[in-house]
């Protein structure tokens, strides 16, 4: 089960009720945390999180709502007793950044840290999943992001109960692809198993609608989507390389995505219920984030 908590579902400024930028997806004991705004780690403390859960940071680009955060998470997680590595993944520029940064104040280097600059494509894969990125259309280098877990096989109990085969080693085995014998006879993967998709989430945030946004949410069982503003403000969206929350849903239709949940919002709005109406009418499994919603995917 993949779980998804929205740390911060503002635009620009924090609000009374949202905080700027942040997603952690927590999925086979890693936390990968999308953009780090203003205030993020208290958002966890205020759900008595451990902000130690983190394990890798995916920044989408260097505006500050985006990324005020970072300094004293950072710090934070360096001042445990065991300090593990975090990857740091942004656009170009991310390195340079950093460094200014960490040279703005007595920044206690404890915490080892990998920072890595990425581009169009896959950046990072393990066994069970793989992080990709897509270039947005913003107005600095700015980057879309995809978790995309991996297929597995399940194994089929009914079968493998029918036969007799005990938990242990030979159903590891199967699980992994790998034909057995038992009881002096050949049992098939294929036979014994059967394949479960992976699941797909897709960030998308900060950017004018373009083609990447649409190739990078591609099938997506669940995409999150800036909603900056409702559709009467379309050109000012435009001007500032934004989406309107109808942009957000085309997105969805088009990409053949399951889910959409519209975050990201303007501090104009004291409700999202507009912005959810406008994009229910041109995609129906739509919904509006607030902070601390947790979607399981």
């Amino acid at each position: 089960m993949i779980e998804v908590l929205f740390l911060g579902t503002s635009c620009m400024k924090p609000t009374k009720e949202r905080n700027p930028a942040a997603v952690l997806i927590s999925y086979a004991g890693e936390g990968i945390l999308m953009d780090c705004g203003e205030g993020t780690q208290r958002q966890f403390r205020a759900i008595d999180m451990k902000p130690t859960k983190v394990t890798k940071i995916l920044i989408t680009h260097w505006h500050g709502d985006h990324v005020l955060g970072l300094p004293g998470l950072l710090q934070t997680i360096g001042s445990e007793d065991r300090p593990k590595t975090i990857e740091i993944y942004g656009p170009r520029g991310t390195k340079k950044f950093f460094e200014n940064m960490a040279h703005s104040f007595y920044f206690d280097r404890v915490l080892d840290m990998k920072i890595v600059e990425v581009e169009n494509g896959r950046f990072f894969e393990n066994e069970s999943f793989a992080l990709e990125a897509m270039e947005l259309e913003h107005n600095v280098p700015t980057l879309g992001y995809a978790f995309v877990e991996k297929d597995r096989r399940r194994i089929s109990v009914p079968f493998v109960k029918k036969l007799g085969i005990p938990d242990g080693p030979l159903l590891g085995k199967l699980q992994m692809g790998k034909d057995i014998e038992w009881k002096g006879k050949k049992v098939t993967a294929e036979e014994a198993t059967s394949i479960v998709k992976g699941k797909k989430i897709a960030y998308i945030t900060d950017t004018a609608i373009c083609k990447n946004c649409i190739t990078l949410a591609q099938d997506a069982d669940l995409l999150i989507s800036e909603s900056v503003y409702e559709e009467g403000l379309h050109e000012k969206a435009s001007q500032y390389k934004h989406m309107t929350a109808v942009q957000a849903a085309s997105i969805a239709n088009t990409a053949n995505v399951k889910k959409l949940v519209l975050t990201h919002f303007s501090q104009r709005y004291k409700t999202t219920e507009k912005v959810q109406e406008e994009a229910k009418a041109h995609f129906s499994n739509v919904l509006c984030a607030y902070d601390f919603l947790k979607v399981k995917v």
